[in-house]
C-alpha cells in the first residue's frame, strides 16, 4: 500500500467517524471521546446516553456485510483493552454498564447502528 493509498484510508476513516458521531448525537447519545489511543489499542467513538457507556468501532465499507466483517476478534480485544483503559482513566464512568457497538456506514445508506454487537465474554481467543 502506497503511502498516498494509505492517507486516503486515513482520511475516508476520519471522515466516517465523525459522520458516526454525528448519528449518535442526532440518536440522544453524548460523544465522550473520538480516537482514543493507547499502547493497548484505540477506540474510535465513546459515547454515553443514559446508563451505558458504548464503545463504538465505525466501520466504512461498499457494502454493510463486509462492514459487520471487519470488526476481526484481535481487533476486538484490542477494543476492550482499550475501554478497560480508558474506564480507568475516568473512575467516574466505573458505574455505567460498558457495551461494544459497531456503526457501519454504506455509501447512499443511513447508519446501521449494532448495538452490543460483541462483549467480553463472546472475544474469540
Amino acid at each position: 500500500m502506497t503511502t498516498a493509498t494509505r492517507r486516503r484510508a486515513y482520511t475516508r476513516g476520519r471522515r466516517a467517524e465523525r459522520l458516526a458521531a454525528w448519528w449518535l448525537r442526532l440518536t440522544g447519545y453524548r460523544i465522550l471521546a473520538q480516537d482514543f489511543r493507547s499502547p493497548v489499542g484505540e477506540i474510535d467513538l465513546v459515547a454515553r446516553r443514559g446508563g451505558i457507556l458504548a464503545i463504538v468501532e465505525v466501520k466504512h465499507r461498499s457494502r454493510l456485510d463486509s462492514a459487520g466483517e471487519a470488526v476481526t476478534p484481535r481487533q476486538q480485544r484490542r477494543i476492550r483493552r482499550a475501554a478497560e483503559l480508558y474506564i480507568q482513566r475516568h473512575p467516574e464512568l466505573a458505574g455505567l454498564q460498558p457495551r461494544f457497538d459497531a456503526l457501519l456506514l454504506v455509501p447512499r445508506h443511513l447508519p446501521h447502528h449494532l448495538k452490543d454487537a460483541w462483549n467480553a465474554d463472546t472475544v474469540m481467543p
